[in-house]
């Protein structure tokens, strides 16, 4: 089968599609076929080791995990003979786990992995996308955030794939929603729900004074001392990128009033990730989250995909098709 693979760190060019072994499920796995994955800022960010704790976890000077890609969408090949939650030609999607490896023409998952049905009547691929954001953008709304009826949210990179799925979920929880976009995205946020939008390139949203019960910085590029003043008095800072800079916030804001958060969601329990990518299915049967697609790469253009989302301009999910 042909992957997507790194022995080093770099910029797009250490990806190379590689023709290796298909994997053999073991007995309490399933083998699925991909039919698309995604390209996130995580995978450009384990690429490229950058920022540096990444190497604490992806490995010091090589990567560890050779093949990227966390959330997949795809169809059941073979299954382990204690496999009884899928059979052979169900539609799935999901994530693979925090060892990734789903960009790939095929992938291991253990069957009480974070891995669903995937709803009938729904198009397959663009829930590969829709996985790693959700799973990503809700246990930040919902848990770290607490945010629920009148909660004042500012979502700052709202047209982003963490970002746009953000948007829809805090509107489910009754939130009124302030998006930070450029403003070609302005449109696009409104149409998922977004109450007040603020174009980046014409406003400072730190200008603002005890505006906001939840900043979320969906793609780490404000900082909690930069953004202390726009928080209520009790108000929250959420980011998604790992830095020694907010570890410290959160080590030195943890008794509060104002608080500074990040979570790993990545390397939350499977079990976990299993009930919300459950409540998933709910949320789009009912019409509250729908994906928000980009572009779409054949994984012969891996590297273009790469690039593209390094350029920080993609609306939405990259996905990668097989």
């Amino acid at each position: 089968m042909k992957a997507a693979m790194q022995s080093r760190y770099g910029g797009p060019e250490v990806i190379e599609v590689r023709d290796i072994a298909k994997p053999v499920p073991q007995e309490d796995e399933i083998l699925v076929r991909v039919v698309a994955t995604t390209v996130t800022l995580a995978d450009s960010a384990f690429r490229k080791a950058d920022p540096v704790i990444i190497r604490l976890f992806g490995g010091l000077f090589r990567p560890k995990m050779t093949i990227l890609g966390d959330a997949i969408a795809g169809v059941v090949d073979a299954v382990g003979s204690k496999v009884t939650r899928f059979k052979i030609g169900d539609a799935v999607y999901g994530s693979v786990g925090p060892n990734l490896g789903g960009m790939a023409e095929y992938v291991r998952v253990k069957q009480d992995g974070a891995i669903v049905l995937a709803p009938d009547g729904v198009e397959l691929a663009p829930l590969a996308g829709l996985a790693y954001s959700y799973l990503t953008a809700m246990p930040f709304i919902r848990d770290e955030g607490q945010v629920g009826p009148g909660s004042k949210v500012l979502i700052n990179g709202a047209a982003g794939s963490i970002g746009a799925v953000a948007v829809q979920l805090a509107k489910h929880f009754g939130a009124e929603v302030t998006a930070v976009v450029s403003g070609r995205n302005a449109e696009m946020v409104r149409a998922l729900g977004a109450d007040h939008v603020i174009d980046r390139t014409q406003r400072d949203f730190t200008t603002a004074r005890a505006a906001y019960d939840v900043i979320f910085d969906a793609v780490g590029k404000s900082g909690f001392a930069k953004s202390r003043d726009a928080l209520k008095a009790d108000g929250i800072y959420l980011t998604t990128v790992m830095s020694f800079g907010i570890l410290w916030d959160m080590l030195t804001t943890r008794k509060g009033p104002k608080r500074a958060k990040l979570a790993t969601t990545g390397l939350r329990p499977e079990a976990d990730k299993l009930k919300d990518i459950e409540v998933l299915n709910d949320l789009l049967a009912a019409g509250a989250v729908r994906p928000v697609i980009d572009r779409r790469f054949a994984l012969a253009e891996i590297v273009e995909a790469h690039r593209y989302v390094d350029s920080e301009t993609k609306a939405g999910d990259v996905l990668v098709t097989m």
